[in-house]
């Protein structure tokens, strides 16, 4: 067999290998219709709203609901509710800290869709529970999954839902009142902002770790436009790449943020 046949051969396997891969890749791409069929997962990432869950302290009151109507009554049931705008698993519009201005309804919906980016530091948060994502930790998940896709929305996982809804575990707070839960550092915001993100998400109260005193990501990351969801419930189902988000928030005019509905659409 002469060497320009070989070179033709080998060429040809390689082509074939990628073609395979690629294809094999595409298949296990999440899509629409395959949650009809059942080849998609759909992951609800939110927990339901009830006046069981963790608020903010000094929150004294975050949750209230009323029955307006009964089925025996009056042959239909309804209820009317009161609630913070940021309690439970819900969307921080830019307008929530200076510089921003964008307040919840006026935040352009295709940012509500956008491929997932799970960065995961579960193992360094059990080891300390006031880790902040660094930028190395976003350098090793581009190492092994490749640059973030254009309007990625970021997940950072810390295994923290697993205390939920344990009010005390949940805040973690020290004897001085101060809470300890891990986040985001700034310089991890400022390579998440040159990467063009649509929206960061933690399993935590909070994008900033608990021991923040002044909230520098907030202000950072809202001032640039880009949203913020906390309170994300369990996001251990979700790989770390290949995954498909929806984020649904009440559309509340003139809202600093709210409660919303989060989704993730994942291959089997």
């Amino acid at each position: 067999m002469g060497n320009s046949v070989r070179k033709v051969l080998r060429t040809s396997v390689l082509i074939c290998g990628c073609a395979f891969f690629l294809l094999q890749a595409a298949a296990q791409q999440p899509s629409l219709e395959g949650v009809a069929t059942g080849k998609t997962r759909v992951i609800d990432l939110s927990y339901a709203i009830s006046d069981q869950m963790v608020p903010w302290p000094g929150d004294a009151k975050a949750f209230e609901a009323k029955i307006n109507a009964t089925v025996e009554k009056n042959g239909y049931f309804t209820r009317s509710f009161w609630m913070l705008e940021h309690y439970g698993t819900h969307m921080d519009a830019p307008a929530h800290f200076p510089p921003g201005t964008t307040t919840v309804d006026r935040i352009a919906p295709e940012k509500f869709f956008g491929p997932a980016v799970v960065l995961d530091v579960t193992k360094e948060a059990e080891r300390d529970p006031d880790y902040q994502l660094s930028a190395k930790d976003i350098s090793a998940w581009e190492q092994k999954h490749g640059s973030f896709p254009v309007g990625a929305i970021v997940l950072l996982r810390t295994g923290w839902s697993a205390r939920w809804p344990d009010v005390a575990r949940y805040r973690n707070q020290d004897v001085n009142g101060k809470m300890h839960f891990p986040g985001f550092s700034v310089e991890a915001a400022k390579a998440l902002l040159a990467r063009k993100v649509s929206g960061l998400g933690c399993d935590t109260l909070s994008i900033d770790p608990g021991n923040s005193p002044d909230f520098p990501v907030h202000h950072l990351m809202l001032g640039a436009g880009v949203y913020q969801l906390e309170n994300l419930a369990d996001l251990r189902e979700l790989p770390e790449a290949g995954a498909f988000v929806i984020a649904a928030p009440i559309k509340l005019e003139g809202g600093s943020g709210g409660a919303v509905r989060v989704f993730a659409l994942a291959g089997k």
